[in-house]
């Protein structure tokens, strides 16, 4: 793992986290009397939740350590559907949040509105790109997903003694696609024999359809699956615990989900960039009008720290060295099907 996204992940674990699993509209407000001078940061989650243990969480974490580390003053609003979006983002505005952030890439509509409705203010989004087109008043980050991904992919490979190896999707769409296919050419580089098992959940917040795919996938062979489905994929990981079978998790490390079922996670630094931008705001160095993308190079993605708790250490060098291939463009990792296809 990058020094600099497992520095970060190390401190996430020591901050003491409040979370509150809200309706549509409600909050967590963290310091509703915030220091003089101090800039106030706020997000809006997508439907998954706060609390989804995986990309709006790492999103809210990376909020509270730099309130931690910067005394930036925090806050969010919950959406349980989309509707939520507008309402959520006119409310932190109201509020006082100079910067607001819209965590996932269903959000990218109504935060390029909310830019043009409030020009005075600074906003975010995650998994979305407006390219030439972003306003001068938002910052757009997007992640090169298939390269954790296919990390990950190499591990399962090499660890499937079935040779029959799961992936559950939350949705058909691009990010998850990019999970996919960077999944698929790691597991079929390490070994060319597997039989890949594929399931759209079409949720990100159901755990009972994420469970009852996962225990179809291991009834049919599977020994090791691979979720990117936000919450949905928590309840893979409880169908990998009561089976006794191997999980791999998403966006944050979740072995603590599982800990002797969850051998890795495709790590993304959601939580990185929230914090890597409230510095910039903390410093007077932001500036609009651009895309951050993170990928291995950029310390943005990875496996988790406590891979080394399952997967063999001959494997994790052999990870390392495809790793650093990646780096250093010796290894291009697919993150569509076409790609995939023209490998």
């Amino acid at each position: 793992m990058s020094k600099k996204l497992l520095a970060l992940s190390i401190a996430l674990l020591i901050v003491t986290t409040s979370l509150v699993g809200c309706g549509g509209g409600q909050s967590k407000d963290e310091g509703k009397t915030p220091a003089e001078g101090s800039i106030r940061v706020a997000m809006v989650t997508d439907v998954g939740g706060i609390e989804d243990q995986s990309f709006n969480q790492a999103a809210w974490e990376g909020l509270q350590k730099s309130k931690t580390d910067f005394g930036i003053d925090v806050n969010f609003r919950e959406s349980n559907q989309e509707s939520d979006y507008e309402p959520n983002i006119d409310d932190l505005v109201n509020d006082g949040s100079e910067f607001i952030w819209g965590v996932g890439f269903k959000m990218a509509t109504a935060i390029k509105e909310a830019s043009e409705n409030y020009p005075d203010n600074l906003f975010g989004v995650i998994d979305f790109s407006y390219g030439d087109d972003t306003p001068e008043n938002v910052i757009g980050v997007v992640f090169k997903e298939q390269e954790a991904a296919y990390l990950v992919g190499l591990i399962a490979g090499k660890m499937t003694e079935t040779n029959k190896v799961g992936f559950i999707g939350g949705m058909d769409i691009d990010v998850i696609h990019r999970f996919q296919y960077g999944f698929y050419a790691g597991l079929l580089d390490a070994n060319p024999d597997v039989e890949i098992l594929f399931q759209n959940a079409n949720a990100f917040d159901d755990q009972a359809a994420g469970k009852s795919i996962a225990l179809q996938m291991y009834q049919q062979g599977a020994d090791i699956i691979f979720h990117a489905a936000g919450d949905t994929g928590t309840g893979m990981i409880e169908a990998a615990r009561e089976q006794n079978k191997w999980a791999i998790g998403v966006d944050r490390d979740q072995n603590y989900l599982a800990p002797d079922n969850v051998i890795t996670s495709a790590m993304k630094g959601v939580d990185l960039a929230v914090y890597e931008v409230a510095e910039e705001l903390k410093n007077d160095n932001f500036t609009g009008g651009r895309t951050l993308v993170y990928g291995l190079a950029e310390g943005g993605v990875d496996i988790a720290p406590t891979s080394n708790k399952h997967v063999p250490q001959e494997i994790l060098d052999f990870v390392e060295e495809e790793k650093q291939k990646i780096i250093n463009g010796e290894i291009t990792v697919p993150g569509t099907k076409e790609e995939f296809d023209a490998r």
